[in-house]
């Protein structure tokens, strides 16, 4: 089921993911992209994009954790702060979007037997196909992730184990880089192929060197106009609203839109936990 703010999947004219250009050079261009997603995406589009569609199954606020990510510098007095969890939770969701089921029908298990569940979810590789619904880890007693993580929450955070490493992430250097426009026109593509496939695709966003946003967010549908591809995220850090990443196509740039406690404006975007290298 898809939320009433995701893009739901539908026929109609193809996405183009640069600027507009001549009719005759469409058909040209497009192949090159292509041909360069190939080295790159990890589900390369072999077909023309619909103008929207959206992620099976994914809604924000059912789908997804009922606690956030908590923000230090809004909260610098409070000692048990859930922060630095970003990396950790948007892995999170993918995992339970993949590899979990959840039957509310069956009897709660008690705290012991809801880590062992959580814990088997959180050790699957991401970037690993989707299981089948008979192979999925079962999750007894609750509708759906923000429900269970609501009751359950300081047993999920134990469950879902540290951040230390997701900080030391080698790829994490990657903001440090400038990146061109081609660059960033590739990642758009590689989004608008995982969406329409039925995944999520993770993003690291970052605005450095401004010292305000170095975060991660889960993209699940999008929307393309002539403009813009507008794609709709998961945000960590405000759980139950879905945030807004745009892509500015004659830019060939992207763009904070909707990004909580992020002003408007340019980011850079990077593809993160889509192989066992990136």
């Amino acid at each position: 089921m898809i939320g009433a703010g995701a893009a739901r999947r539908q026929s109609g004219d193809a996405v183009p993911v640069g600027p507009p250009r001549p009719a005759g050079e469409r058909g040209l261009v497009l192949g090159v992209v292509l041909s360069l997603l190939a080295g790159c995406a990890s589900a390369p589009a072999r077909s023309p994009a619909p103008a929207a569609a959206a992620a099976p199954r994914f809604v924000v606020g059912e789908d997804t954790f009922a606690f956030a990510n908590e923000i230090r510098s809004r909260n610098p007095h409070r000692p048990d702060l859930y922060a630095n969890y970003c990396f950790v939770l948007a892995r999170g969701v993918r995992q339970f979007h993949e590899f979990a089921r959840f039957e509310p029908a069956l009897p709660r298990l008690d705290r012991a037997g809801y880590l062992e569940r959580i814990r088997r979810v959180a050790a699957r590789h991401p970037w690993a196909p989707p299981l089948r619904p008979d192979d999925r880890v079962t999750i007894p007693g609750y509708r759906n992730l923000y429900e269970f993580s609501r009751d359950q929450e300081a047993t999920v955070k134990e469950a879902l184990g540290s951040r230390f490493w997701t900080l030391l992430n080698w790829t994490n250097w990657r903001v440090v880089l400038p990146v061109g426009g081609g660059h960033q026109e590739r990642v758009a593509g590689e989004i608008v192929a995982e969406v329409r496939a039925g995944r999520l695709a993770q993003l690291l966003v970052t605005n450095w060197p401004t010292p305000e946003l170095n975060h991660t967010v889960v993209a699940y549908a999008y929307h393309a106009t002539d403009a813009a591809i507008d794609f709709s995220v998961y945000d960590p850090n405000d759980p139950a609203s879905p945030g807004l990443v745009s892509f500015e196509r004659r830019a060939r740039r992207f763009w904070a839109t909707r990004v909580y406690d992020t002003r408007p404006g340019r980011i850079r975007a990077f593809r993160m936990y889509y192989s066992p290298w990136l």
